[in-house]
């Protein structure tokens, strides 16, 4: 248990002092909410960095916070295993969308990030990778009715995904009609800048596309599935996905 408790908070470390680099200001308070800890204990890691030599800074008074100095290195990159895995796939998505600009090093990222997993985890980042897909680019009218999902049901959904476990959520319509529904994430579809879920409904026991940002009051069941196969949802993907 000691342990484990070290390991955790040595990764604490590693993500506030990652965090301090990007951001010019963080207040303490928005650090614990980020990282899920308390004030208290954010001071603390904070105090532990600066005695083994990290430059950080505070400004005093309303609207002050903490930064680290610019001209310090994070340093060697270290990424958990989802981390790892999240970066990957971000990097097959990007280069199936075609876009022409930033991609030059994205080949050699993902061979070195590639090459550290183990043989195993390669075949299960390969099979996840075959249940993302891209379709053609969103309608004005879809895009103009989009809205930013909540980071908390974005988080349960991402999980649920990976573990092929069942959901309960609650779902709007277009025409407004709310519903609850115990759903089976099998795929994600990406039809730019809208994600949708692919999913077998339990209690319609069909077929269902749900889209991403009309989900509310996601909550994993602890049920696993099993993996049916694409063609079963062949009428929801209108024959325009491409498998990364």
């Amino acid at each position: 248990m000691a342990r484990t408790r070290s390991i955790d908070r040595l990764r604490r470390l590693e993500l506030l002092a990652a965090q301090l680099k990007q951001d010019e200001l963080c207040t303490v308070q928005g650090l614990a909410s980020e990282l899920g800890v308390s004030v208290r204990t954010v001071s603390r890691d904070l105090d532990l960095m600066r005695e083994q030599g990290l430059p950080i800074d505070a400004d005093r008074g309303r609207g002050g916070g903490v930064r680290l100095d610019r001209n310090w290195g994070v340093g060697r990159l270290n990424l958990a295993y989802p981390e790892a895995v999240d970066l990957l796939i971000s990097i097959d998505v990007a280069e199936k969308m075609g876009s022409p600009l930033f991609l030059a090093n994205l080949a050699s990222v993902r061979r070195q990030l590639i090459a550290s997993f183990s043989p195993e985890k390669r075949d299960r980042v390969k099979r996840l990778k075959s249940r993302i897909l891209i379709g053609s680019t969103a309608s004005t009218h879809v895009q103009a009715g989009i809205a930013s999902p909540a980071k908390m049901l974005v988080q349960t959904l991402h999980q649920a995904f990976i573990d092929q476990e069942c959901l309960t959520i609650h779902y709007a319509r277009e025409d407004g009609v709310r519903s609850e529904r115990r759903i089976e994430p099998h795929y994600l579809l990406l039809k730019y800048p809208v994600w949708y879920v692919i999913a077998f409904d339990r209690l319609r026991d069909a077929p269902r596309t749900f889209r991403c940002d009309r989900m509310s009051h996601v909550r994993r069941t602890g049920r696993p599935f099993r993996l049916l196969p694409k063609s079963v949802f062949a009428p929801s993907l209108d024959g325009d996905d491409l498998v990364l």
